[in-house]
C-alpha cells in the first residue's frame, strides 16, 4: 500500500512540474503599439475622402491626391507635394508640426492639408497601415464633414 502511495506523489509531483514548467507565459504577447509608434511607422500616402459616405475622390484634383505625409516621433513633419504640384510656386516638401490631443483621439497639425480644411483632425482609426481621420471642411460656402483616409 504505501508502494502505491509513493508511486502515486511520484506520478502527481512529475505531472505537477511538467504541467507549470509548459505553461505558457500570458505576458509573451507583444504590446500593443503606441499611436505615436503607429502614426510615425511609415509615410502615408492618400486613399480616399468621403462625404456623407459617398466618395468624393474623382472631384480631387491629382495634385491633391499624390501628397505623402511623414511624421517623426519629435513632433514634427513633412507635407510632400508629390509628383504633381497644384501651383507652379507650390514647395515641394512643406514641414508642420504635429500633436495628439483630447487623450489622443484628435490629431492637430500646424498647417491644414486641405483647402476649406482645419489643423485639427478627428481620429476614426489608426492601425498599421491605415490612418481615418475626419474634420469640417468647407468648400463654396457649405461645411461637410469629409472621412479621410490615408494607407502605408
Amino acid at each position: 500500500m504505501q508502494k502505491r502511495l509513493i508511486l502515486f506523489t511520484s506520478i502527481l509531483a512529475f505531472f505537477l512540474v511538467f504541467n507549470s514548467g509548459c505553461s505558457k507565459n500570458e505576458d509573451s504577447s507583444p504590446a500593443a503599439k503606441t499611436k505615436t509608434e503607429l502614426i510615425t511607422k511609415a509615410a502615408w500616402k492618400f486613399s480616399d475622402a468621403k462625404v456623407s459616405g459617398v466618395s468624393v475622390s474623382s472631384f480631387l484634383q491629382t495634385c491633391q491626391k499624390d501628397n505623402i505625409l511623414t511624421f517623426s516621433a519629435a513632433g514634427t513633419g513633412i507635407a510632400d507635394e508629390g509628383a504633381t504640384k497644384c501651383a507652379p510656386t507650390d514647395v515641394q516638401a512643406n514641414p508642420f508640426t504635429w500633436s495628439f490631443q483630447t487623450s489622443e483621439t484628435v490629431l492637430f497639425v500646424s498647417t491644414p492639408f486641405f483647402a476649406g480644411g482645419s489643423s485639427t483632425f478627428t481620429i476614426v482609426s489608426l492601425t498599421d497601415t491605415e490612418l481615418v481621420v475626419s474634420q469640417n471642411i468647407t468648400v463654396s460656402g457649405a461645411t461637410q464633414n469629409a472621412v479621410i483616409t490615408f494607407v502605408h
